[in-house]
């Protein structure tokens, strides 16, 4: 594969990063950003840059990395004697992230115990589905404690 193939390849993941967090309920654009700091060659990217490479109204730009910022995905830098800042991807321990998926299912986890304990028919379609929902979750958070385990450092 050339460089310029590469290049091409790089910039369609970007647009599928963009359509993957519309899917999610973000903006596009932000998604955008995000594969733009995370898939291409070049990890630091001046805002100016940003709209430039992505073809996007400053406005646009500055709502996204200020959400994305908010949110923890990017972070940026300074340099000295240079008054830009540069945007990249924030990198995280895989814990971290690992953590917060278990927070977010131990949260939907509870909010469905809830939901079921005020249901007055418990064989009703929708308590028969949050059920098989739990059930689900309980499934998740037991293989996410496990993988805990197994990656805790060993004495």
């Amino acid at each position: 594969m050339t460089n310029e193939e590469r290049f091409q390849k790089q910039r369609e993941v970007v647009e599928q990063f963009g359509r993957h967090f519309d899917k999610e309920g973000f903006q596009p654009i932000a998604g955008r950003i995000l594969g733009l700091l995370l898939v291409m060659d070049k990890e630091l990217y001046t805002f100016d840059e940003i709209i430039e490479e992505l073809q996007i109204s400053k406005s646009s730009a500055s709502n996204a990395l200020r959400n994305l910022e908010i949110r923890g995905d990017i972070e940026y830098i300074t340099l000295p004697g240079d008054r830009k800042r540069y945007f990249k991807f924030r990198k995280q321990h895989s814990g971290t992230i690992i953590e917060d998926m278990e927070k977010k299912l131990n949260s939907l986890r509870e909010l469905t115990i809830t939901i079921l304990e005020l249901k007055s028919d418990p064989e009703s379609e929708n308590a028969i589905y949050l059920r098989s929902m739990q059930h689900s979750l309980c499934v998740f958070l037991d293989s996410i404690a496990e993988s805990k385990l197994k990656l805790q450092p060993k004495d």
